[in-house]
């Protein structure tokens, strides 16, 4: 009986869940920090002080890899990264390659900022990416493609439909560490798999400029990880 309950509950937020806000009422983003930023802190800040690293820090790197389904936490004071910890992405559609277009369930790869906080999300707490990049729109529209897609996030939860979903507990942090930081000092590198294992691989069939992308990837995370 909880197994069928769970089903709407789970995939039917994004129908209840805005019917209940409008009788909960809207959380705004110091409603969420006052809620869940200084149990943040108190989990994050240890981890921090281990590096050697301030809490907040200066900058801050969210590095997602598909193949294994892994998001890693870099942090900075002055030029150098470390790495802070990581995290299991909890559910991310799609396979390796960039997104194209509306609905095709991909996660997007590349280099990108946060660009908004959405404490009201229907999967808990998000954080909105600025896909499509200028990168992103070029090649869409010398390929004709005109709807590229939109509404990409990480968010809590366990289901994605192109997003990078983290889980509750984890969006907490993160919400709460990237509003410390500031959305102006995180940059989030979305790539297929770890660039410091091997190069990057199109996949088959992929459009030219691929390449290229991969190539900017493999530049952005060796600027994070010196190694």
């Amino acid at each position: 009986m909880l197994a069928i309950a769970f089903i709407p509950y789970q995939y039917g937020r994004a129908i209840w869940y805005p019917v209940a806000i409008q009788f909960m009422g809207k959380k705004t983003v110091e409603d969420v920090i006052s809620l869940y930023g200084e149990n943040s802190k108190k989990e994050l800040e240890p981890l921090f002080i281990k590096k050697g690293l301030s809490y907040p820090p200066n900058k801050l790197a969210l590095v997602a890899f598909k193949d294994t389904g892994i998001l890693e936490l870099w942090a900075s004071d002055d030029t150098d990264y470390k790495l802070v910890t990581s995290y299991p992405i909890k559910a991310a559609s799609g396979k390796l390659g960039p997104k194209l277009r509306e609905g095709d369930r991909q996660v997007p790869e590349g280099v990108y900022k946060i660009t908004g906080f959405n404490p009201n999300s229907s999967f808990h707490l998000s954080m909105k990416l600025n896909y499509p990049n200028d990168f992103d729109l070029m090649h869409a529209n010398k390929e004709g493609r005109d709807q590229p897609g939109t509404n990409i996030f990480i968010h809590g939860r366990a289901t994605s439909i192109g997003c990078l979903a983290m889980g509750d507990s984890v969006i907490e942090q993160l919400f709460s560490l990237v509003y410390a930081t500031g959305r102006s000092n995180t940059l989030v590198l979305i790539s297929p798999t770890d660039p410091s294992k091997s190069s990057l691989i199109p996949p088959s069939n992929s459009p030219g400029w691929v390449s290229v992308l991969y190539k900017d990837i493999e530049l952005a995370y060796g600027r994070i990880n010196r190694i």
